[in-house]
C-alpha cells in the first residue's frame, strides 16, 4: 500500500517469515507518481526499493471503498488522494508503461457490487469491459516496455449469471495471460451467489491461465474459493484485521502432534477461563466486521495476560511481547501496536497459505476445509490458542 506494507518499513517487512515475493500496488495511488516514474525510467519496483519483487497492479485499493457511479463508456475513476481521476484506455496504458508491473489488471467497469443493479447495468458494465480490454491489448502490442508483462482480463457482470458467463466466455477469447474475478468485494452479494457464480464463472476459463479474485480474504472464505477454482488472493485481510486491533489466532495444522494437541487443549481452557459468551457479545458490537478467527487485544480480559499472542507462533511479537503490551499500546493508541500486530498477523496468514499448498499437494485440502470452518462456526473474538 503505497509502495510498502501498511505499518512495516522494509527491514520490519524481513522479519516476517513466509512473505511472498509480490507486491499489490494501485492504481489508485500509482496514477498519482505517473510522471514521476515515467521520468525514473525503471520502473515501480526498483523505485519502491523491492527490484527482486513481483509487482501486480490492481485498479482498486482493497480495502478503501470507491464511490459509484463515476464510469463511462470512455474512462474508469479511480480515487487517490488528491480526489477523483478518470483513467481512459490510453492513460491506463502510459501509467503502465511507467509502473512496467510483472503483471496487471485491464482496466474495467466494475461499479456493479452494490447488491441493487439491474441486469441493464450488468450488461453494460460487461461491454465497458471488454471495450476497455480490446483497447489495452491493441496498445500492449505496441508498448515495448511492457513486453515482459502480463494482463489480467476482468470478468464482470455483477450478480446477473448470463452476464457473468459472457464476460468470460469473450474475455477467454482474447489474448490475456490470466484472469480477474472482480466485482464480489463487500457483503452486499450473498454468500451463496457469490460462491455459485464463481464456480460456473471459473468453468468457463482455460485451465492453463490463472485465475485471481477481489476482496475474499477471510480464511474459510479463501478455500471455498480454492475449491471452485481460483489461484491467486490478495493479502488485505491481516491488515484489516490489524487496523481492529486484533491478532490472528486460527488453527490450521489438520493434523496435529502430541505437542499442538496440548495447545489446542490450553486453548480451550483459555476460551472457558476468559468466558465467555457475554463478553463476545460485547467484543462484536465492538466492530461488526470481526470474524471468529481474531481476538479483539483492546478487551479489558487482556491487560493482566502475561502470554503470546498465539501460543506457539514464532513470530517477532509471539516470541518477544506479550497479549498485555499489545493491550496498553492499543488502549493508548501508541504506532508501535500497528507495528507488532501487522508482523504476526501477516506472519500467520501466509503460514495458512502455506498449509493450503501443503494440502492441495497432499490431496487433503477437505480436511484442511473442516478444520477451519469448525472454527468458523464459533463466535466471533474467542481466545483459542491452538495452532
Amino acid at each position: 500500500r503505497g509502495g510498502s506494507a501498511p505499518h512495516l518499513t522494509y527491514d520490519t517487512l524481513g522479519e516476517v517469515a513466509g512473505v511472498p515475493p509480490v507486491a499489490q500496488l494501485t492504481l489508485s495511488f500509482m496514477a498519482e507518481l505517473h510522471e514521476v516514474l515515467e521520468e525514473y525510467k525503471k520502473g515501480a519496483a526498483k523505485f519502491i526499493g523491492m527490484p527482486d519483487t513481483a509487482v501486480y497492479c490492481s485498479l482498486h485499493d482493497p480495502v478503501a471503498p470507491c464511490p459509484s457511479g463515476y464510469n463511462t463508456n470512455k474512462a474508469v475513476s479511480v480515487w487517490g488522494s488528491s480526489g477523483r481521476m478518470e483513467i481512459t484506455a490510453s492513460k491506463f496504458m502510459d501509467i503502465q508503461r511507467a509502473i512496467q508491473p510483472d503483471w496487471f489488471q485491464c482496466i474495467s467497469d466494475g461499479d456493479t457490487i452494490s447488491g441493487e443493479v439491474s441486469r441493464k447495468r450488468a450488461k453494460k458494465s460487461v461491454d465497458r469491459s471488454l471495450s476497455f480490454l480490446d483497447a489495452c491489448l491493441q496498445l500492449l502490442e505496441k508498448s515495448p516496455e511492457l513486453q515482459g508483462s502480463v494482463m489480467f482480463g476482468a470478468i464482470e457482470g455483477g450478480d446477473v449469471l448470463e452476464e457473468r458467463l459472457r464476460s468470460a466466455r469473450e474475455t477467454a477469447k482474447r489474448p490475456v495471460g490470466g484472469f480477474l474475478l472482480d466485482g464480489f468485494q463487500g457483503s452486499a452479494m450473498a454468500k451463496e451467489t457469490k460462491l455459485k457464480l464463481i464456480a460456473s464463472v471459473t468453468a468457463e476459463l482455460p485451465e492453463d491461465k490463472p485465475r485471481i479474485i477481489h476482496g475474499m480474504g477471510k480464511p474459510d472464505e479463501v478455500l471455498e474459493c480454492i475449491e471452485r477454482g481460483v489461484d491467486i488472493f490478495e493479502s488485505f485481510f491481516p491488515f484489516q484485521v490489524t487496523e481492529r486491533g486484533c491478532a490472528l489466532v486460527f488453527g490450521y495444522d489438520y493434523q496435529p502432534g502430541p505437542e499442538a494437541a496440548v495447545l489446542k487443549q490450553n486453548g480451550a481452557q483459555d476460551l472457558e477461563k476468559n468466558g465467555a459468551e457475554e463478553d463476545q457479545d460485547e467484543i462484536a458490537k465492538a466492530d461488526p466486521e470481526m470474524t471468529p478467527f481474531e481476538i479483539f487485544l483492546k478487551d479489558k480480559r487482556y491487560q493482566d495476560d502475561f502470554g503470546p499472542l498465539l501460543e506457539g507462533c514464532t513470530c517477532y511479537c509471539c516470541q518477544r511481547h506479550t497479549r498485555a503490551y499489545l493491550h496498553h499500546l492499543l488502549v493508548t493508541n501508541e504506532l508501535l501496536a500497528g507495528v507488532l500486530l501487522m508482523m504476526h498477523n501477516f506472519q500467520h496468514y501466509f503460514s495458512f497459505f502455506s498449509a493450503i499448498r501443503d494440502a492441495l499437494r497432499d490431496d487433503k485440502l477437505d480436511q484442511l476445509k473442516k478444520f477451519i470452518f469448525s472454527q468458523a462456526l464459533q463466535g466471533p473474538a474467542n481466545a483459542r490458542t491452538d495452532q
